[in-house]
């Protein structure tokens, strides 16, 4: 059986050639350089250049910090505009519930009839003492007076 297997790799030609010459080996050495003597020559053209790209990097800086800033500001002003509108709104609309909270308790008839169920009588004359009228918004100034207080002693 393995000489059939011979026979079978010998008939099949291989697509893989072997070259013949691979060229010249490559041989690399190492050698031992000392700079330690060497002394760097400032050339000022070059710091001078260095020193303006250094100035146009910190104002570019500056101005994207800038922007961004503002940027970020006009969004959180934007969240509290909204916040803001949102919690005015829900005053608004508590306003108008005890508004009309208050004018169904103002309600004559209302009044008179839990006055009948408590039994109460009809008020007699020089009893009601009718206050100012002021204007129904709520919100007009009201000039304030003092009235004398009478004070009656009991002996």
């Amino acid at each position: 059986m393995a000489a059939a297997g011979a026979a079978v790799q010998g008939a099949i030609p291989s697509s893989r050639r072997v070259p013949c010459w691979t060229g010249t080996p490559e041989i690399y050495f190492s050698k031992a350089i000392d700079n330690s003597r060497l002394v760097k020559v400032e050339d000022p053209v070059r710091s001078r250049e260095m020193k303006h790209f250094g100035i146009a990097l910190g104002c570019l800086f500056l101005l994207v910090m800038t922007y961004a800033w503002q940027h970020f500001k006009a969004v959180e002003y934007g969240y509290k505009i909204e916040l803001l509108t949102t919690q005015r709104d829900g005053l608004v609309e508590m306003n108008r519930a005890l508004r009309l909270e208050e004018s169904w308790l103002r309600a004559p008839d209302r009044i008179d009839e839990m006055a009948r169920k408590l039994n109460l009588q009809p008020p007699q004359a020089g009893q009601v003492m009718h206050l100012d009228a002021t204007s129904s918004d709520g919100g007009a100034p009201v000039m304030a007076s003092a009235a004398p207080i009478a004070v009656i002693s009991v002996p």
